[in-house]
C-alpha cells in the first residue's frame, strides 16, 4: 500500500531536504538543490525509482517517531519480538557536499536491522554504476557520483540493482551510515563524523530555535513550523522554496500536481511577517536581499517565482516514466506559470519593502529606487487584466485580489513618503492612483446585491483571497462590505470546517478539469479575518482544527480532503506553514502577525 502524504517527515541541510516514511524509507531527495534531479523517487513511482529504506528485518511502519525536541533530527523507533531499535535521521550542515546521516541504536535486545539503497538519478531514471572503493560503495552515472559507507563497516552485497546491508544491534549499540554526493568529475569530499554531526546538528538547531520570540499557546506547533520554514530556505541565497517536493496532488488521481521547489513572490510579505514577528530579523533580511536580487531589471520583466538563487527561466516538462503519486499523473518539472502576468506580485514586493523598512532592517541603498521604478510601471498598466494569485491557466481577467494589491502597491509608497519626506518620488500622482484603483475596485468587484466583494470584475464567483481585504488594510475590518465578504466567502467556498481557495466546477476560468481540497493558508486567513472581525472564539476553535490536521510530526502539506481525511498537495508547504505562524500571533501573541 502506497504511504500516504501525512506519512512523511522532512530532513534537510538548508539547501535540500529528503522525505522519510513511518517505514523507515527515504522516498525523496533531490541532490545538490532542492530543484535539482532526484536521486530517490519512490515518491512519485515506486521501489524501482529510488529509495533507502533502514528497518528492522521483515517490519513495517514504525512503532512510533518524533524529531527531538528544537529540531529536524528525526528518531523512528520499532518494537519487536527480538528488542527495540531506533533510527536518527539528519542532514547535517554542509561545509561544501550534502551528506544524509543515518545513526541505527540499539535500545533493548538485539535487533536484526536490513538496509536496502536504490539510487536512482535523474528522477528515478537513471541506475547508476556501482563499485567498492577503500570500504565505500561508489555510484556513478553522468554528473553524479554517490558514496556509502558505514561505522563500523558492515558487509553490503549487491543484488537487483540495489546495495543491502543486514547486522544486528544490541542495547547501545550504534552503526552509522553516510550517503555523500558530489559531481562525478572531482575527488571525494572530506568525510563527516556521523556521530559528531548528530552532536552538532542538535545543538545548533536549539541554538536558532532559542531564539524564537513567541512564547504563547500551540508554542510547540509555532515552533515546529519555524522550523520547517529554515529547512526550506537555500542558506547561500535566503531563498524560501514553496515546498520541498513536485507533483504531489491536490485530488487523488488528477492532474493538478505542480513543482513548488521555487519561490514565490506571493508568499513574501506573510513570509517576512512570520520571521519578524517571531523574533528571525536575520532570516528576514537574507529573504529580503533574495528578493531584491530576483527582482531587479526590467520592471515589465517581473515574475511571479523565480529559482532558489534566482533564476528566471524554470520550464514546464512531465516526466512519463513515473506514474505519480497514487497514480496522480503527470509528474511535472518546472512551473509554466513562471510566464504569467500577475499585478498582485507588485503589491507582494512593495508591501515586503516597506516592512522591512519599518521592522528596521539595514537598509540598501537602491532599495527605494526600485520601488519607484516598479511602481511607475504599475501605474502604467494596472488597468490590464492578469492570470491572478492562483496562476489560473483559463485565460486573463480582471481579478479584484490582484487589483488590491494594486492598491497596496501605491499605498506603501505614499506612506513612505509621508514617514520618509527625505526620499524622492511623485507622492501626489501615487496617491491619486491608490484613490483610483480604490474606486474602481469598489465599483466594478463589489456586489453590493450580495454585499460581497467577487473573484474578478462582474462574475458572482468568489475567492478566498479576499479574506485579505481588511488585512493589508484595504477596508477597515468593521466596513459592512468586509464583514459580508467575509460570510459570503465563508458560506461559498467552506468545504468541511475549512475552506477551498474558489470553485473549481467552472473550469474556464482555471483552466484545468477535477477538485481540489480545502486549501489550509486560506482557512488560516479565514481565522485571521473572524478575528479581525470581532469573532476571536471562532477563530480560536477554526484554528485548534488547522493545527490539528498536521501529522504526528506537525507538518502541514498544501491542502486537506476533508472527506477522506487525508493532506493533499505539496509537501511540507511553506504556505501553510507561514500561516499558522501568523495567525497563532494573531490570536495569542497580540497584533504581531506582520
Amino acid at each position: 500500500m502506497h504511504p500516504r502524504i501525512e506519512d512523511y517527515a522532512l530532513i534537510g541541510d538548508e539547501q535540500t531536504a529528503a522525505l522519510v516514511g513511518r517505514d523507515g524509507s527515504i522516498d525523496w531527495l533531490c541532490l545538490p538543490r532542492f530543484d535539482s534531479a532526484a536521486c530517490f523517487a519512490r515518491l512519485l513511482g515506486d521501489e524501482e525509482n529510488g529509495h533507502w529504506r533502514i528497518a528492522p528485518k521483515n517490519a513495517g511502519t514504525c512503532t512510533r517517531r518524533a524529531y527531538r525536541p528544537d529540531t529536524l533530527v528525526l528518531d523512528t523507533e520499532w518494537e519487536t519480538a527480538e528488542g527495540t531499535v531506533r533510527v536518527s535521521d539528519l542532514m547535517p550542515q554542509r561545509e561544501r557536499a550534502p551528506d544524509v546521516v543515518r545513526i541505527v541504536e540499539g535500545v533493548s535486545g538485539r535487533v536484526t536491522v536490513r538496509s536496502v539503497l536504490r539510487l536512482r538519478f535523474d528522477y528515478g531514471a537513471i541506475i547508476p554504476w556501482m563499485r567498492r572503493s577503500g570500504g565505500h560503495r561508489v555510484a556513478v552515472a553522468g554528473p553524479d557520483s554517490v558514496w556509502l559507507r558505514s561505522e563500523p563497516a558492515v558487509r553490503t552485497w549487491g543484488k537487483d540493482f540495489g546495495t543491502y546491508a543486514e547486522f544486528t544491534v544490541a542495547e547501545g549499540e550504534r552503526v552509522a551510515f553516510v550517503l555523500t554526493w558530489h559531481p562525478s568529475h572531482e575527488p571525494r569530499p572530506r568525510l563527516v563524523d556521523p556521530y559528531e554531526a548528530l552532536r552538532s546538528s542538535v545543538t545548533d538547531w536549539r541554538r536558532w530555535t532559542v531564539r524564537c520570540a513567541y512564547d504563547g499557546p500551540y508554542r510547540d506547533a509555532v515552533m515546529r513550523s519555524l522550523i520547517t520554514l529554515k529547512a526550506l530556505t537555500y542558506a547561500p541565497t535566503g531563498g524560501i522554496v514553496a515546498a520541498a517536493t513536485t507533483s504531489l496532488p491536490e485530488e487523488l488521481g488528477g492532474v493538478r500536481n505542480w513543482d513548488y521547489r521555487y519561490c514565490w513572490l506571493r508568499d513574501s510579505t506573510l513570509t517576512l511577517g512570520a520571521l519578524l514577528s517571531a523574533g528571525y530579523h536575520k532570516e528576514a533580511e537574507a529573504w529580503r536581499d533574495w528578493l531584491l536580487r530576483a527582482v531587479a531589471g526590467d520592471p515589465g520583466h517581473l515574475q511571479i517565482m523565480y529559482g532558489v538563487a534566482g533564476e528566471r527561466r524554470l520550464p514546464e516538462f512531465e516526466v512519463p516514466w513515473l506514474p505519480g503519486f497514487a497514480e496522480s499523473a503527470p509528474v511535472r518539472i518546472g512551473n509554466g506559470a513562471v510566464s504569467q502576468l500577475q499585478l498582485d506580485v507588485y503589491g507582494e514586493v512593495l508591501d515586503s519593502l516597506w516592512l522591512t523598512r519599518r521592522a528596521g532592517l539595514s537598509p540598501k541603498p537602491h532599495m527605494w529606487s526600485l520601488q519607484g521604478v516598479l511602481l511607475e510601471w504599475l501605474r502604467e498598466h494596472w488597468r490590464q487584466p492578469d492570470e491572478g494569485l492562483w496562476e489560473m491557466r483559463g485565460g486573463r481577467r480582471h481579478f479584484v485580489h490582484s487589483k488590491v494589491m494594486v492598491w497596496v502597491a501605491a499605498d506603501r509608497a505614499v506612506r513612505t513618503l509621508e514617514e520618509h519626506p527625505e526620499l524622492p518620488g511623485d507622492a501626489a500622482g501615487w496617491r491619486s492612483l491608490r484613490d483610483e484603483v480604490h474606486r474602481e475596485v469598489c465599483e466594478k468587484g463589489y456586489d453590493p446585491e450580495r454585499n460581497t466583494f467577487t473573484q474578478y470584475y462582474g462574475s458572482r464567483e468568489l475567492d478566498a483571497a479576499l479574506l485579505l481585504i481588511p488585512r493589508v488594510g484595504f477596508l477597515p475590518p468593521d466596513d459592512p462590505r468586509v464583514v459580508g465578504t467575509v460570510d459570503a466567502v465563508r458560506e461559498a467556498l467552506g468545504h468541511g470546517d475549512f475552506l477551498r481557495r474558489y470553485d473549481t466546477s467552472d473550469s474556464a476560468v482555471d483552466g484545468l478539469p477535477g477538485e481540489e481540497g480545502a486549501f489550509l493558508a486560506c482557512s488560516f486567513w479565514l481565522a485571521d479575518a473572524l478575528h479581525m472581525t470581532g469573532r476571536t472564539d471562532e477563530a480560536r476553535e477554526l484554528f485548534e482544527g488547522l493545527v490539528g490536521l498536521a501529522n504526528d510530526v506537525g507538518l502541514l502539506a498544501e491542502e486537506y480532503d476533508p472527506v477522506a481525511g487525508r493532506l493533499l498537495g505539496n509537501f511540507p508547504q511553506a504556505f501553510s506553514h507561514i500561516g499558522l505562524v501568523n495567525t497563532a500571533l494573531a490570536l495569542f501573541g497580540g497584533d504581531g502577525a506582520g
